[in-house]
């Protein structure tokens, strides 16, 4: 229900609370009441009174920059506890979507997550994870040979000779702070058999390189890659049956022996 105004031509107090308009009458004052729809008056200024001066000053901003009002923190707290609160900034403009954008309603969603990657100072602020070259595992492959051969499969990659080449790497792979490895072997095929057996020997290339590189650099981080397929001559990650299927307990039952032999 919209409210009535009508203005009157008198004089009386700028400010009377519940005033009734017939009880009045005679003292009205250049005012405008203001009906309510529960019948209650509020006398305001009328259009012809001067408006009175306000203790805090009015500044409008022109952006959505805060501009600073001049008066001290005390007689900004001041006014404000008197009532002057100063006027917000204007609120920016929303952007506009592309000409086209379908008009539907906003997803029932509680987050949208990418709003943290939004701006570097919120990336900066919500990231989880540093990565460092102390997060890196550097993969290393190595034969039983002195030299370092190339890998004719991944260009600029060798395979490192287990007693000079892989320790140089190593060392340098520290300096710059990379402190894990993970080996992959290159195991002569006369040692390979159908069942891998050649993966828990404990004399084996990969125990034997593990021992020397922990003897050399005792802090250094090992991985290794527990699978027969370094060591079955059939090419395949596990022990192959004679119609083709692979023998999942069987290999289970290999690659435990394997861990242990590399664990040790």
């Amino acid at each position: 229900m919209a409210s009535t105004i009508f203005s009157t031509s008198s004089s009386l107090p700028t400010a009377v609370k519940g005033l009734d308009c017939n009880t009045y009458k005679p003292t009205l004052g250049n005012l405008r009441f203001i009906a309510s729809p529960n019948k209650k008056s509020i006398a305001v200024p009328s259009s012809s009174s001067p408006a009175p001066k306000p203790l805090f000053p009015v500044v409008r901003a022109t952006s959505d920059v805060p501009v600073k009002t001049g008066l001290s923190d005390a007689e900004c707290e001041a006014a404000v506890v008197a009532g002057n609160v100063p006027e917000a900034p204007p609120v920016p403009p929303t952007p506009l979507a592309p000409a086209g954008t379908p008009v539907v309603p906003s997803l029932p969603l509680s987050r949208r997550p990418r709003r943290t990657r939004r701006s570097p100072a919120l990336r900066a602020a919500f990231q989880e994870t540093s990565i460092s070259p102390a997060n890196f595992v550097y993969p290393l492959f190595i034969h039983e040979g002195e030299e370092d051969t190339p890998i004719g499969a991944m260009p600029g990659c060798y395979r490192l000779g287990w007693r000079h080449g892989l320790l140089e790497e190593v060392a340098k792979a520290r300096d710059v702070g990379v402190n894990s490895i993970v080996l992959f072997p290159k195991v002569p095929d006369a040692l390979k058999t159908p069942t891998g057996d050649e993966a828990y020997n404990d004399y084996g290339l990969v125990p034997r390189t593990i021992r020397m590189l922990k003897d050399k650099f005792p802090g250094l981080v090992i991985y290794t890659d527990v699978a027969l397929d370094p060591y079955s001559s059939d090419g395949h990650d596990g022990i192959v049956r004679e119609d083709g299927v692979i023998m999942n307990d069987e290999t289970v039952h290999q690659l435990c022996k394997q861990a242990v032999a590399q664990g040790f």
